[in-house]
């Protein structure tokens, strides 16, 4: 395929025609600031885009890969693709980023990818506030009024506290706030394939030991979620699923690296599967679903391309029979944008909360994020329903 050709399949050969018929005197977007907070080892990127008619709209470009200073240099070159245009150019946006993205090297992408999901949770969120109603109305209404979350406790147990007794105390600080899901990816101390036999060994039977810990400490009634950040391949996913039938799994998340891998793991257990937050655009997810990967797929909404692209994965996964549980360890404007797309989605299962990561987190916006009973209840507020707090993010920047 050639770029013009790629280019006339996106549409952005007839971008010109679309400037062309916007109405006059439409607010357009003015001005971007960045703003980062350091939370733990890593940070979030939040983006405020402003219209000349003084709306802000806000949007999170927080991704694992993201160093502030380069996460706000990509943003504000992103922002150039909407400067001076209205908010409802949603699709001119898209078929920009899908463009940029995929002009951008192997460690640019995600962050690019990142910065233009942002922007576009941005436009959303400003949708909303100009014609005055809360963002799951722009998406087809809601199906349910409160968002299940689970609480994944990785982020909190850090360091020395990387135990048994470690993950025990921080699930049962979730059960306590009233989660009744919970996440951790017990091999993380493991390095990708192992193969010296004597390391796997004990490090799947190290992680082992913090899968007991947490389900003991949940009691039999609570989910338990694993994820395996890509460290084994199929051979050696089924042996640790073996091991870890008996804790009665919700799903096993991300086991293997590779497409192929994973789809051969997923024929062979029986323990639902889940993965897909590191992909981008519904190009990729159509191909991640048709391969047999998962049974539930995660797209982030700070990464995969948006609220938008969020809808339109989980159309792909509901016509192939599949659920979708958005993968979510983000600020409270990332699992917010979220919310209001899974209030819509016939196919939603449940969210992520990083819960337990820093104690401010649900100050950082106004009106403090309140998951109660482990579950997020989506505003009627207009776009997304958050402002943020200035002071706290300045008090944590990164």
């Amino acid at each position: 395929m050639t770029r013009r050709t790629w280019l006339h399949g996106t549409g952005l050969m007839a971008l010109p025609q679309v400037v062309a018929a916007r109405p006059a005197g439409t607010d357009v977007i003015d001005g971007l600031s960045v703003y980062t907070a350091q939370v733990g080892p890593r940070s979030w990127v939040l983006l405020e885009l402003r219209t000349k008619q003084g709306l802000t709209g806000l949007g999170d470009a927080s991704a694992n890969e993201t160093v502030p200073v380069k996460g706000a240099a990509v943003a504000r070159e992103a922002f150039e693709i909407m400067r001076g245009r209205s908010p409802f150019e949603i699709e001119r946006l898209r078929n920009a980023a899908l463009f940029k993205v995929a002009a951008a090297g192997p460690r640019e992408k995600r962050i690019t990818a990142a910065s233009c999901s942002a922007l576009e949770q941005c436009l959303w969120d400003l949708q909303g506030k100009t014609v005055g109603v809360p963002c799951y109305q722009l998406f087809g209404g809601k199906l349910r009024t409160m968002i299940r979350n689970y609480a994944n406790i990785n982020r909190a147990t850090r360091g020395e506290q990387r135990t048994p007794e470690g993950f025990a105390a921080n699930a049962m600080s979730g059960a306590a706030a009233g989660f009744d899901a919970f996440k951790l990816a017990p091999f993380d101390h493991m390095a990708r394939n192992e193969s010296d036999p004597d390391a796997y060994e004990e490090g799947v039977q190290r992680g082992v030991g913090f899968v007991a810990a947490v389900r003991e400490a949940i009691g039999p009634n609570r989910d338990l979620l694993i994820d395996g950040h890509s460290r084994f391949d199929a051979r050696q996913a089924m042996d640790v699923a073996a091991r870890l039938k008996q804790y009665r799994l919700y799903w096993m998340e991300e086991m293997c690296r590779s497409a192929e891998n994973l789809a051969q793991f997923n024929q062979q257990t029986d323990i639902p599967t889940a993965g897909g937050e590191s992909l981008w655009s519904t190009g990729e997810f159509f191909r991640y679903i048709r391969s047999g990967a998962v049974d539930t797929v995660m797209p982030d909404v700070k990464y995969c391309g948006g609220m938008y692209e969020l809808k339109k994965i989980a159309a792909i996964a509901e016509a192939a029979g599949l659920g979708v549980a958005p993968h979510g360890p983000a600020s409270p404007v990332g699992n917010m944008a979220a919310a209001h797309v899974c209030a819509s989605l016939p196919n939603f299962e449940i969210l992520e909360l990083a819960f337990g990561e820093v104690p401010w987190r649900a100050e950082t916006v106004v009106p403090a994020e309140q998951v109660r009973g482990g579950l997020l209840a989506v505003p009627e507020r207009p776009g997304i329903g958050y402002e943020m707090n200035p002071e706290r993010w300045q008090r944590y920047s990164a």
